[in-house]
């Protein structure tokens, strides 16, 4: 373990480090998923935002078909619970004014203040979140 490095996870960050300072190196904009897609659902939105959000899918694609690197499918997720928590991300990013790509990678690479807050509570609602539903609910 001592000389293990995750190769194509080490490439995906960095590559998503690199997108974020491109785009505000060359535009100007914070790399923020849910600002991105909220701005493109709005009538006369920049062609950029369509290439960026067309290249988030893309990118996975392409890493499955030249590298055969895919998620595991998870089941037994009941669909009301999916739903339930896909609209509790929505809120959480529009209370927190951002999600964790724009805090966490642009915040914090920004030197932000409210990214690095926002990141923080991000982790510790994540790591609150498993320790209750693995060790108080046993769920997982």
């Amino acid at each position: 373990m001592l000389h293990f490095i995750d190769w194509p996870a080490l490439t995906g960050g960095l590559l998503i480090g690199a997108s974020a300072v491109f785009l505000m190196a060359t535009l100007g904009r914070i790399a923020g998923i849910s600002g991105v897609l909220t701005e493109a659902l709005k009538p006369g939105s920049d062609w950029w935002r369509y290439a960026f959000l067309l290249g988030l899918p893309l990118g996975a694609l392409i890493a499955l078909a030249t590298m055969g690197i895919g998620g595991t499918e998870r089941t037994g997720f009941p669909l009301p619970v999916l739903a339930l928590s896909g609209v509790l991300v929505g809120l959480g990013t529009r209370i927190g004014s951002g999600c964790t790509s724009g805090h966490g990678v642009c915040g914090l690479g920004r030197l932000s203040k409210r990214g690095l807050v926002a990141t923080l509570t991000f982790m510790a609602t994540g790591i609150i979140t498993v320790w209750v539903t693995r060790h108080l609910l046993g769920v997982l």
